[in-house]
């Protein structure tokens, strides 16, 4: 217990840095994010009624899955720099896979006979598309979301390694003069941010799971 007492009196007697580092990071976490989210939704989509996009969107963002943050981070150095702009490369190449796959899949997996049935109704493709396949998405896509979320809440920590700040100074400090409480002062807030978002869009996806 006494290195979560050292690492909160340096938290105290650094708070303004710590607070300036949160919300770096958490600009680390929602512009990747925004973006992720932005061009993963329709490509999903997008994927899920093309045959050839599928083939070439899924294969595409599986294989950048098995690159890691940290190469991908060095790779747009040269480009951007030591800078925001080459974390936020970074970061939106590794959130854009769960995104893109989860929405293909949910929208791939919906019966054709619940689409039938809907155009039998006399909606339209924008109202089937609103009223009848969104909601059904609803609960596998918010799952990739999750995924991507956890996901860049922990590596939005590697920014620090070119100077892009985030939480992760800290542990690179703690790292670099071998004190685990600086370190923790970093970790933990990380820790609880992710499991924040574990458990408050597991909650939401439950939520929206339609009744069986």
């Amino acid at each position: 217990m006494e290195i979560f007492a050292q690492a909160y009196a340096y938290a105290v007697e650094h708070s303004g840095e710590v607070l300036t580092a949160l919300g770096e990071h958490l600009r680390l976490v929602l512009v990747p994010l925004a973006i992720g989210l932005a061009i993963g939704l329709p490509l999903g989509l997008w994927s899920a009624r093309s045959r050839l996009a599928s083939t070439v969107l899924i294969n595409s963002f599986n294989a950048l899955r098995v690159v890691p943050s940290l190469a991908i981070l060095f790779l747009a150095i040269p480009y951007f720099g030591l800078s925001f702009q080459s974390a936020a490369i970074a970061l939106t190449l590794l959130v854009m896979p769960p995104i893109l796959i989860n929405t293909d899949v949910a929208f791939r997996s919906i019966d054709p006979m619940i689409r039938e049935a809907a155009y039998g109704m006399g909606m339209t493709g924008q109202q089937v598309l609103r009223l009848v396949e969104i909601p059904l998405a609803l609960p596998v896509v918010i799952a990739g979301v999750k995924t991507a979320i956890v996901e860049v809440i922990a590596s939005a920590t590697l920014a620090a390694f070119i100077g892009a700040g985030g939480l992760g100074t800290f542990i690179v400090r703690g790292f670099s003069l071998y004190d685990n409480a600086i370190l923790l002062v970093g970790a933990i807030p990380v820790a609880l941010m992710a499991l924040l978002a574990e458990v408050g869009l597991g909650s939401l996806q439950r939520f929206l799971q339609p009744p069986k």
